[in-house]
Order: structure tokens, then C-alpha cells, then sequence
């Protein structure tokens, strides 16, 4: 952060004439592709340390299923043979790895990064098995006409069910519970 002081303040006797002091903070600008290179390296050290062989490639794009006006984030593409240990167990062990970067990326450069970390497309592909379950399960509301609870997700995940399901007419979504065991229910729309 670069901080400027416009105007000094005045103390003022027991308070009275007391003036504000104005100053103006911006953001150090940082290029993305700095940024980018920073972030990819930061995750081939991390990996390195974890004794996982594995190339990463870096690029600037907007997010899964993003839309209109979607910020560019910065994509880590991490390819290699038996990369599973990397997503783990519904893919808490890459959330978490994608945190630590962000961290410690955030922490080096002082301002708030967008990172996504991919391990061989499996992102991509659970987005798609996402979309696809919301709108299998959203039939099945609308055929039994009572709710349907999922199974608990990640945030990101609970998410996608949320925006894939936001424009259907015939049913509503919801979160519900607390922390790791939060899941989705869908029920069909009041007319």
C-alpha cells in the first residue's frame, strides 16, 4: 500500500480547533503478469517441497462458469503422472493447497490475488458433473414436487449448484448447516 498524506491534523487545546488529518492509501499496482509468474512459482516451490513431480502452467483467464463481467483470475494448470494425492478427497487438498497460494502470494505482493489451481482439468470436469447433477436433481423436484437435499459441498461447489439452478423457474435453491457438513437443498418454486 502506498500512503500519501494529504493534510495533517491539528491537536487542539483540551480538543477545540482539533483538525483530521486526510491521507490517501492506494494499492501498489502490480502487473498481472507478475503476479502470474509469482503465483506459479510459489506453487512449483510448494510442490517441490512436497516431493510431487509435476509442471505448472500459468495463465489469465476469466473464472469457470464466470459470465459477464467476470474479473480475470489467475489459472494454475498443474499437469503430471498420478497427481490424485493433489486433489484429495473431494478435492479438499487442492482448496487447500489453492488457500496456502493465495496467502502467501497476497502476503508478497500486499493485495488481494484471484488464483485458481487446477490439477489435470479436475475442475473443470466437476463443474460440468455439477451443472449436470443440479439439473437432474432439479427434475426430480419437479416430477415429486417435494425438496431434495444434496450432499455437503465445498463453498465453490454449493456455489455453482446455486448459479446453474438461479434461472429455473420451477425450482429455488438454498444452504443449509453449518461449516464442512453445509449442503444444498433444492425445492420446487411457490406459484
Amino acid at each position: 500500500m502506498e500512503v500519501a498524506v494529504v493534510k495533517e491534523g491539528k491537536h487542539g487545546i483540551l480538543g477545540l480547533g482539533a483538525e483530521e488529518a486526510v491521507v490517501r492509501v492506494q494499492p501498489l499496482a502490480i502487473a498481472l503478469e507478475k503476479m502470474d509468474e509469482m503465483a506459479k512459482e510459489v506453487l512449483e516451490t510448494l510442490l517441490t517441497q512436497m516431493g510431487i513431480v509435476a509442471s505448472v502452467a500459468c495463465q489469465a483467464k476469466p473464472p469457470i462458469g464466470g459470465g459477464e463481467g467476470a474479473t480475470e483470475v489467475i489459472t494454475l494448470d498443474v499437469t503430471g503422472d498420478d497427481l490424485g494425492i493433489l486433489i484429495g478427497r473431494r478435492g479438499q487438498t487442492l482448496s487447500s493447497l489453492q488457500y496456502v497460494v493465495r496467502l502467501i502470494v497476497a502476503h508478497q505482493t500486499q493485495a488481494r490475488v484471484p488464483i485458481v489451481i487446477d490439477v489435470e482439468g479436475y475442475k473443470q470436469r466437476r463443474y460440468e458433473a455439477l451443472q449436470a447433477l443440479a439439473h437432474r436433481m432439479a427434475e426430480q423436484v419437479r416430477t415429486r414436487g417435494r425438496p431434495f437435499t444434496l450432499e455437503p459441498m465445498l463453498a465453490y461447489e454449493r456455489r455453482i449448484i446455486h448459479l446453474t439452478l438461479a434461472d429455473d423457474p420451477d425450482v429455488t435453491t438454498e444452504s443449509v448447516g453449518e461449516g464442512e457438513s453445509r449442503k444444498v437443498v433444492i425445492t420446487p418454486r411457490e406459484s
